[in-house]
């Protein structure tokens, strides 16, 4: 299945927004989790930051996502930005859209999670390459998301009029001219 678009209110730990389509050709560990989830702040938390930390040497891209569908009143971005600087969180995190007809947040929808916390690993090639809810161990997150970068990155086809120069070595920003009005 290819990796729906994340639908992102705010983002914290990171200069611009992330997306999927900017992310293609890496691997992408997905960690969705609630501020008030124990099983969240316990394991998976604590989890995401030791990958990010082991695996800070390759190009694997951790996302956090703050996916609220209980408590919504006390779940603010204020205190998720604190909780965020409590627990030294110091990967990219997003806040996930709310549904505009429920509880269930938009990529959480997207996704099918049942819950949190949920680990999804994404393929350089754009697809969910492991889906799961509820606590995973170490050895299995690592041993899965070390074989997928040890995958040689996808050739990216040929640039569209979208995407000129780029390559599978990235993207540069074309020369352009200034239009004199």
């Amino acid at each position: 299945m290819t990796a729906p678009q994340l639908a992102v209110s705010t983002w914290f730990n990171t200069p611009e927004p992330l997306n999927l389509e900017r992310l293609s050709g890496r691997v992408v560990f997905l960690h969705a989790f609630q501020m008030l989830c124990p099983a969240c702040v316990s394991h998976g938390l604590p989890q995401a930051q030791r990958v990010q930390s082991v695996f800070r040497e390759t190009d694997l891209q951790v996302i956090g996502l703050h996916s609220v569908f209980e408590h919504h009143t006390v779940m603010t971005p204020d205190a998720l930005k604190a909780f965020i600087h409590e627990y030294r969180l110091t990967f990219p995190i997003a806040v996930d859209q709310p549904s505009d007809d429920g509880p269930i947040p938009k990529t959480m929808e997207r996704y099918g999670m049942r819950g949190t916390p949920t680990a999804i690993i994404i393929g350089r090639d754009g697809n969910v390459e492991y889906h799961r809810f509820g606590i995973e161990d170490d050895m299995v997150i690592g041993a899965r998301l070390a074989s997928l970068l040890a995958a040689p990155i996808p050739d990216i086809a040929a640039p569209g009029p979208e995407a000129p120069g780029c390559t599978s070595e990235g993207c540069t920003i074309p020369d352009t001219e200034m239009d004199d009005e």
